[in-house]
């Protein structure tokens, strides 16, 4: 760790203190993805990666870790993985262990496995291996998406890829669902506008809410035979090829997002974007545990980024925005000019983190409290600091906070190589 005094500016919280988690001089490190579960539940350690980017990884890359950093042993960082390909990495509800996947996969081949390592890096042990087509299915999956999902009782884990063959354009991306306790797989949702899939569980104990997925679609995508995206529909960055965030072509209504059982079944509606005038920019998350999630829009009129929480309704079409009975809450509205586009939320839903301003250097940090949901705006948004991020497509700010909200963490490349950094003290 390194402390940074010279982050913030004369308009940052004087209470702010900046620290530098990674600092090899020549290897690049970035913090998983915002939306990732890699954090135990007492805000204690959290999971960063080395040789990575703010979009994931190199499938082939060995020089590729991820590594634990323990904020209470003045930010230390240890290895977890050690294998090339390790990939999709969500730490277990209860904090023993980090799952991760190792892909070996190739277009209609290959394999992929599923392990896990307690975070003290000493027992290691494989949890299940796709090596043939999943079952009750003639696909093989491959190009695997660089972000899991856990469900929050650690009994599923779930995961997308491709599953087309390579022998014809406009192949099917689909979700597993990975049974820990039974070492079995299901494949519960598949269609070729699932290349960019983002699937987050719901991280309510509910028995009923615990069990759905959120879920990106993108319609009007294209991929070559392999699954590499030759366009995305939408104004959503790719996740789909790891290390490729080219992010297409716009064209059509654009993405929209959907929540799904992980059994496959109760397909639903979040009411967003699919207007021609609102947009789902391509994040979006669960606030905290509760069953209400948000999504960052662009909108051609006004021309703003906003934030908008909604609640799942039924399945009416891929209508977003007209869907019958969809509830919004444009927690924006009060914020002048906004343009937010990454942000997480701490695990109770009570707060708010998020870059702010066009991506570029000028584009700054702030943090708000959440009011209740869907009635009231973001409370107090206040300026924490301008992290000086080239932002181009590896390099994205990509804030978030620990689950008790009171450390925040982003990335950037303000000393020209990509580091991973945390803000304490807001």
């Amino acid at each position: 760790m390194k402390e940074r005094p010279d982050l913030p500016d004369s308009n940052s919280p004087g209470s702010i203190e900046v620290i530098q988690l990674t600092t090899e001089p020549e290897v690049p490190a970035s913090h998983i993805y915002m939306e990732a579960q890699i954090f135990t539940l007492d805000s204690k350690r959290l999971v960063v990666h080395r040789s990575a980017h703010a979009h994931g990884s190199d499938q082939h890359d060995p020089e590729h870790r991820y590594l634990l950093c323990d904020l209470e042993d003045d930010c230390s960082l240890s290895p977890l993985t050690h294998e090339t390909g390790a990939t999709g990495p969500s730490v277990s509800p209860d904090g023993k262990h980090l799952y991760y996947f190792v892909n070996e996969t190739e277009t209609n081949g290959g394999r992929l496995t599923l392990r896990r390592v307690t975070l003290d890096g000493l027992e290691r042990e494989t949890v299940f291996v796709v090596d043939s087509e999943l079952p009750g299915t003639d696909f093989r999956p491959s190009r695997i998406y660089p972000l899991s999902t856990i469900s929050s009782d650690g009994r599923r884990i779930a995961i997308s890829g491709f599953l087309g063959d390579g022998t014809y354009e406009e192949g099917p991306y689909g979700l597993m669902v990975f049974d820990i306790e039974e070492a079995s797989v299901e494949l519960v949702l598949h269609g070729p506008t699932w290349c960019n899939m983002h699937p987050q569980y719901c991280r309510s104990t509910d028995e009923e809410a615990k069990r759905d997925i959120l879920v990106q679609e993108n319609h009007d995508n294209r991929a070559q035979a392999d699954g590499t995206s030759i366009r995305l529909d939408g104004n959503s960055r790719a996740l789909s090829t790891p290390g490729d965030d080219r992010g297409g072509h716009v064209s059509g209504l654009g993405a929209d997002i959907h929540v799904i059982r992980d059994d496959g079944t109760d397909f639903r509606n979040m009411p967003w974007g699919r207007d021609g005038n609102e947009f789902c920019q391509g994040h979006q998350c669960w606030r905290g545990r509760m069953q209400w999630a948000i999504t960052s829009t662009s909108t051609r009129e006004p021309s703003e980024a906003q934030l908008i929480e909604s609640t799942p309704a039924p399945h009416a079409g891929h209508v977003g925005i007209n869907t019958p009975g969809g509830v919004r809450n444009d927690l924006s509205r009060d914020f002048p000019g906004p343009h937010f586009h990454h942000f997480g939320t701490d695990i109770e839903g009570r707060r708010i983190v998020s870059d702010q301003g066009m991506l570029g250097e000028d584009a700054s940090i702030y943090l708000a409290e959440l009011g209740a949901p869907g009635e009231e705006p973001l409370q107090n948004p206040r300026y924490l600091l301008t992290p000086c991020s080239s932002c181009d497509k590896f390099s994205h700010i990509h804030p978030f906070l620990s689950p008790d909200g009171t450390m925040a963490f982003f990335n950037s490349d303000e000393s020209g190589l990509l580091q991973a950094y945390m803000i304490r003290g807001q």
